[in-house]
């Protein structure tokens, strides 16, 4: 579960900053800007978390748009005086810690938040099925106010469908934070994203009840 408050960032094709951003990520990672979702800037604040995941998907549905994340980019954007580390609890490497560690951050590899900092993970094996060791938490604040911006890469364009729902339908989410997205608004503050203009299709149709799924049955 996800307690910190969230801001997608859709401007990358009239923004030079977002959209140098998005060129080093690309350069980094070696993965086209094509197959990035909008970069998601995130604010925790006191006991402010993100419970243990995994960024790949776990249902075809998610992969309707470029099929799954293949790797994360986590950007840092401030320093946080105490907490907030990123933790990745499945690894086995010993990783010293003194008490500038927060509890949280005690077992598995931690990576303390740092402004101006950024690590990436990859969620799928190189055969593209997914990375159990990839599993990773946001530990909570306890002094101070943490910024970050997360960029979620996938396998294909993203802005492209894979393939469509069962029975054809085109009526899905693209991503596994669209209900979280709607219900904070984005489909009011963001509809070009959410909803689709022109060719874009838009990621969150099914959330923002811009359309209705369709059920097959047999005969």
């Amino acid at each position: 579960m996800q307690t910190a408050i969230q801001q997608l960032v859709t401007c990358a094709l009239t923004d030079p900053i977002v959209d140098g951003i998005e060129e080093k990520i690309a350069d980094w990672t070696h993965i086209p800007k094509e197959n990035g979702e909008a970069i998601q800037v995130l604010r925790y604040q006191y006991q402010e978390k993100y419970e243990a995941h995994f960024d790949y998907f776990h249902d075809k549905n998610n992969q309707a748009l470029g099929g799954h994340r293949i790797a994360t980019v986590l950007m840092y954007l401030s320093d946080v005086e105490f907490g907030g580390e990123t933790v990745f609890p499945s690894a086995t490497t010993d990783q010293p810690k003194d008490s500038t560690w927060s509890d949280c951050a005690r077992r598995g590899v931690a990576v303390k938040p740092r402004k101006g900092d950024a690590i990436l993970f990859f969620n799928l094996h190189p055969d593209a099925t997914p990375d159990p060791s990839s599993l990773h938490t946001g530990c909570p604040v306890i002094r101070g106010e943490k910024w970050s911006a997360t960029k979620w890469l996938h396998v294909g364009n993203f802005d492209q469908p894979s393939f469509k729902t069962s029975g054809g339908s085109s009526c899905y989410d693209a991503s596994d934070h669209c209900v979280e997205w709607a219900a904070a608004g984005e489909c009011e503050r963001n509809p070009e994203f959410m909803l689709g203009a022109g060719n874009f299709p838009g990621k969150c149709r099914k959330s923002c009840k811009a359309c209705t799924p369709t059920t097959q049955f047999s005969k």
